[in-house]
């Protein structure tokens, strides 16, 4: 296969680490004896994700920003960047701070993987292919982005990110690898993040009434957080330097069977409503994970059904 299925007994950079994906990352790569440095500038990111983890004498969380110079002590053998906010409400609020996290922050993590010798696994974005023109998307097709509409700010920048990484590859050799990862939900959720799985989730225990943007045909393919952490792992460990994974579920459904199978989960009496589709907003996404499957070993395992039960449970606590 060409790859180490695991990370054990490294150290290990996070960036993003108390962010819904990275605090989950970081608290998998624990149970797996690895020292974790979280690092998190709480833009967007929760104290509260990382707080059972901070009596781990090998966990350190770091407050900063990482496109300000990254000075870490001691090895570092493996880097994840996953420092960037990722809600469409973002793109609207902060689409400065996104663009420099993306840019700035990925340079200064390069340096970083440099400097250390270490391996740095982009997290990218299914954003990276915009209004796809080839369906399913392969890592090989180039995307069709508007460089200048709303989501640009994201999109946009996670793909110079992607060209960044590519060429400290080709300049430095340094070990790089790119995941484009594709929607992903479980517990750790902002309940106001803008996701249309949090959005669904909250109206529907309250009995709010479901709000669909577009006519709810538009698709998506939802991941569960746990799959998606083994991916992530996967990518960084595999012996292919400068490739690109996709890193997502192709069970391929549409906003408005999610919707319905919320509501069957919940036994929600919520209404259903539409709103205009937003600007550039895709109207189909599926990964090809061919690649994956081939080169890491992975596909995701859990079944929508039951990870949205586990997520339910946690926004009825939370």
């Amino acid at each position: 296969m060409g790859v180490n299925e695991e990370l054990r007994g490294k150290s290990v950079l996070v960036t993003g680490g108390a962010g819904f994906i990275g605090s989950w990352l970081c608290e998998h790569l624990l149970k797996k004896e690895n020292k974790v440095t979280c690092l998190d500038n709480l833009i967007t990111g929760n104290r509260n994700n990382i707080n059972h983890m901070l009596s781990n004498s090998n966990f350190t969380f770091i407050e900063k920003d990482v496109s300000e110079k990254l000075d870490i002590k001691g090895d570092v053998d493996t880097i994840f960047h996953l420092a960037s906010p990722a809600s469409p409400k973002d793109f609207d609020k902060i689409p400065i701070e996104i663009m420099v996290s993306n840019s700035i922050g990925t340079l200064n993590t390069l340096e970083l993987a440099k400097e250390k010798d270490a391996c740095l696994l982009f997290a990218s974005t299914s954003e990276a292919y915009g209004q796809p023109q080839e369906h399913p998307q392969t890592e090989e097709y180039w995307g069709n982005v508007n460089p200048i509409g709303p989501r640009s700010c994201y999109d946009e920048s996670k793909r110079f990110g992607e060209a960044l990484c590519m060429a400290f590859h080709r300049a430095n050799g340094t070990d790089v690898k790119i995941a484009r990862i594709f929607n992903t939900y479980g517990p750790r959720m902002r309940k106001d993040d803008g996701r249309v799985t949090p959005n669904f989730i909250v109206q529907a225990l309250g009995n709010r009434p479901i709000t669909i943007h577009g006519d709810g045909r538009q698709t998506r393919s939802f991941c569960y957080i746990e799959d998606m952490v083994n991916g992530l792992e996967k990518a960084a460990c595999s012996k292919h330097p400068g490739q690109v994974f996709n890193i997502g579920n192709p069970n391929e459904i549409t906003i408005l069977e999610l919707a319905d199978e919320i509501k069957s989960i919940t036994g929600s009496s919520s209404e259903i409503t539409f709103k205009p589709l937003p600007e550039d907003d895709p109207v189909r996404r599926k990964p090809d994970i061919s690649k994956a499957k081939k080169l890491l070993n992975w596909e995701p395992k859990t079944a929508l059904r039951d990870g949205l039960k586990k997520t339910i449970e946690w926004f009825k606590v939370n």
